[in-house]
């Protein structure tokens, strides 16, 4: 049995290594070269392919994004209504205003080039987090590498929109959290007030870092009632719940602190049971399991919590958090990385590591000269894939490929009668690119309500008759693919033919006019 003497040297003992590695003057290691380069291209290999691939410009979302942005710069005001659509006088909530106008800023430093130095930059971010959240849970550098690539491989379908930052400030938490609860450091909370402050200004779903947050203030709570719930943190829950509900208020409190309150829940609200949406948008289905990248999730979840079994873990933080977002992931796959860096968490914490190699590894901080050289090497390494970016000329006509940029040329060169019925894949460019045009719906469906945006999709569809649909009979113009269903319908069916006929055509898009003659 312990004597006092000797429980209070343990004490102190525990003390002062805890103290180590949350003081931030505590002493922090040397990368060797190896590492340090390792460090900079696995921050930077995924923007640097971005520079070859191009794939930002093929996003069908970052234009409204983008135009809302430029409005917003314009008119040094919030965005609040449906601004360049056919439904202007619609309320919009623009939730992720704040990246908007981060956007806009870049666009008109930039040009077209933003676009994709934006996706680069957010792909070098998420890199780094991923990394970082990795290494810190057993500062074992090369297990934190091979999780970082292995979420980078699993997300690697990003876009340059809003959710990304979602995907970075989610990280973030989850890192406050759980160095908190290993170490029983307060002070890691006290951050978590403006970084909702700030998530709830660039994207809505800052509302799974609250369901984060509840898990981990109802699992303490669980530690602190019941220790043997979880005998490794129930000390720490002891000490730290009151402060933790006082900054998981504040957090609350700072989600409402953006220029449209509450309402910004009851969007959120709209959007996650919209039934159109879960029908019509791709990303917002059941993951399919079609891709690699999607078995590859699988296995890492399945490794998450075989890794939580093997060591028969009580921690009911990471078990139930890993449940709720496994369920959540798998029904929306567009929210799959929440599950991704819950998993790699799990993983990095429970991967095991000798003595003598948890001796070898550097502490919970890099030495200043040792972060230095990490960002100057990455800065380098970033800024020359962003220099072999091509021209804007050249990005404009890689975006043709994808989006009606002749087409759209044509109508604005020839003043083509408005309104315009366009592609809903389209809306969104168009709104960037031929703003004087409104659309009659884009990737918003919020704005335009359940009814407007089901019957466009039953219209396109052929479940709805062309003269049920108000959006489509007033319309004199129309943008849509040249070898869609519609497309085919106008120009070769007898009975509609009269009606409409082709301006212009090219392999992807077709221009039809409405026949003045015949009319509606």
């Amino acid at each position: 049995m312990m004597t006092s003497e000797g429980a209070a040297a343990a004490a102190e003992s525990k003390g002062a290594n805890v103290g180590n590695a949350t003081n931030p003057s505590a002493k922090g290691a040397a990368l060797s070269p190896l590492r340090l380069v390792v460090l900079a291209v696995l921050f930077t290999v995924a923007a640097a392919l971005e520079s070859q691939r191009l794939t930002a410009l093929f996003s069908a979302d970052v234009w409204w994004h983008l135009r809302a942005g430029l409005w917003m710069l314009q008119h040094h005001a919030v965005i609040r209504f449906g601004e360049f659509t056919q439904s202007a006088q619609n309320p919009w909530v623009a939730s992720s205003w704040g990246y908007e106008v981060l956007l806009a800023i870049l666009y008109r430093i930039a040009g077209l080039k933003a676009v994709c130095v934006a996706l680069m930059l957010l792909k070098t971010a998420l890199a780094a987090i991923t990394f970082w959240v990795a290494y810190a849970a057993r500062r074992n550098f090369w297990t934190a590498v091979v999780l970082s690539l292995v979420a980078q491989y699993v997300l690697v379908e990003l876009q340059p929109i809003p959710i990304v930052l979602s995907m970075l400030l989610f990280a973030v938490e989850l890192y406050l959290l759980l160095s908190s609860r290993r170490g029983g450091d307060v002070r890691f909370l006290y951050a978590l007030p403006p970084l909702f402050l700030i998530w709830a200004n660039l994207h809505p779903l800052f509302v799974y870092g609250l369901l984060l947050l509840v898990l981990f203030v109802a699992a303490q709570a669980l530690e602190k009632l019941y220790p043997s719930a979880n005998p490794a943190a129930g000390s720490h829950a002891q000490e730290t719940f009151l402060k933790l509900c006082a900054a998981s208020g504040a957090s609350l409190f700072a989600t409402l602190l953006n220029p449209f309150s509450i309402h910004v829940y009851e969007d959120l609200y709209a959007t996650l049971f919209s039934r159109v949406q879960f029908n019509a948008l791709a990303d917002m289905a059941a993951m399919e399991f079609r891709r690699p990248e999607n078995f590859v999730l699988m296995l890492l979840v399945m490794a998450a919590f075989l890794a939580l079994g093997l060591r028969r873990s009580r921690d009911v933080f990471s078990l139930s958090a890993l449940a709720l977002f496994v369920m959540i992931s798998f029904r929306i796959r567009r929210d799959a990385w929440t599950v991704v860096l819950l998993s790699i968490a799990v993983l990095a914490e429970c991967i095991f590591v000798s003595g003598k190699q948890e001796e070898a590894e550097a502490p919970g901080r890099f030495s200043a000269p040792s972060l230095a050289g990490v960002c100057g090497l990455s800065v380098l390494l970033l800024a020359a894939a962003i220099f072999h970016l091509p021209s804007n000329a050249v990005l404009t006509q890689r975006l043709a490929t994808a989006f009606p940029v002749k087409a759209c040329d044509y109508i604005r060169a020839n003043a083509l009668p408005a309104p315009v019925f366009n592609s809903f894949s389209w809306g969104g460019f168009m709104e960037w690119y031929l703003p004087e045009y409104p659309v009659v719906i884009d990737g918003r469906l919020n704005l335009y309500g359940e009814e407007a945006s089901e019957n466009y999709f039953k219209l396109v569809g052929g479940a709805l008759r062309l003269e049920d649909s108000p959006a489509f009979t007033g319309a004199q113009t129309i943008l849509i693919e040249r070898k869609s269903g519609l497309a085919k319908a106008l120009t070769e069916l007898p009975a509609l033919s009269g009606q409409f006929h082709v301006v212009y055509q090219d392999d992807l898009a077709s221009v039809i006019v409405r026949n003045p003659a015949r009319g509606q």
